[in-house]
């Protein structure tokens, strides 16, 4: 009985060792599942004025996604604002909730991320930072936009994407949803089963947060169970959040779904104030 014990015990730490091995090495397609959908053109969903566009990133990356201009009685130029979706997000699976929650006199940019949709490449922490100043880069050189006016957006994973860009560009104001504090926390949640420190992406939120010299709002659902209201409330206080807008009821995926018009007409009220 001792042998067979000391052979299951021998298995298991096999296959721990395997588990942690491909964890290690697998560490980019784990964090970034890259999912993949067509784009639509915004003409065949009855967008008549958006159009498809690519975006070419410093280092050769083509991103595709959509450009959605302000609405005609916008002031000119108008205000802009780039969305950063989250981590299984594509504009082609979403673009539904991005046409309902877009701000009608901005004008707005979402892109896939290198890997994701229809883009090109593989994705990785730093890459996904490129993509985010090759969207900014983008958005601030369309005619119609003001790019001292220009705010940035992330959801979940692009939470980590929008702050990196708000740190790196003049942006005027940030709006995160359901951000997580650190890549490190949340393998302390999700894999605690694994060796500290297996990590090797950073995705700070928190120490980013730190950096930020433009106004922060935070929405956050009180039922996440993904990245828990603690880690935006400590995303919120590093960044000395002007509004923190917790939604009860609310989990990591349906925050603007529950939040319905309370969650638009805060976000608005937002973004009409400090983006001037």
């Amino acid at each position: 009985m001792f042998g067979t014990a000391l052979r299951w015990l021998g298995v298991i730490v096999i296959i721990y060792g395997v588990v942690t091995v491909l964890a290690w090495r697998l560490q980019d397609r784990l964090a970034f599942p890259s999912p993949r959908s067509k784009l639509p053109e915004p003409s065949t969903v009855g967008l008549t004025d958006g159009r498809l566009v690519t975006v070419t990133t410093e280092d050769g990356v083509v991103l595709r996604g959509w450009y959605l201009p302000p609405a005609p009685d916008a002031p000119h130029p108008a205000p802009g604002l780039i969305w950063f979706g989250g981590n299984m997000e594509t504009v082609g699976g979403v673009w539904p909730v991005i046409v309902a929650w877009k701000p009608p006199e901005f004008g707005l940019l979402a892109l896939d991320y290198r890997g994701y949709g229809q883009s090109q490449g593989d994705a990785s922490e730093a890459g996904l930072y490129r993509d985010g100043e090759a969207a900014w880069t983008f958005l601030s050189a369309q005619p119609e936009i003001d790019p001292r006016r220009i705010a940035v957006y992330g959801r979940s994973l692009g939470a980590a994407v929008a702050l990196h860009v708000a740190t790196v560009r003049p942006a005027q104001a940030v709006v995160l949803e359901s951000p997580f504090s650190s890549a490190a926390d949340m393998a302390r949640r999700h894999y605690w089963y694994l060796p500290p420190g297996l990590v090797r992406l950073r995705l700070d939120n928190v120490a980013r947060a730190r950096q930020l010299r433009v106004p922060l709002m935070v929405i956050h659902g009180e039922n996440d169970r993904i990245a828990p209201i603690r880690m935006g409330k400590a995303v919120a206080e590093a960044g000395r959040a002007r509004e923190f807008l917790a939604l009860a009821g609310a989990g990591h995926n349906d925050t603007f779904a529950v939040g319905g018009e309370r969650y638009r007409d805060a976000m608005l009220h937002f973004l009409r104030e400090v983006v001037r």
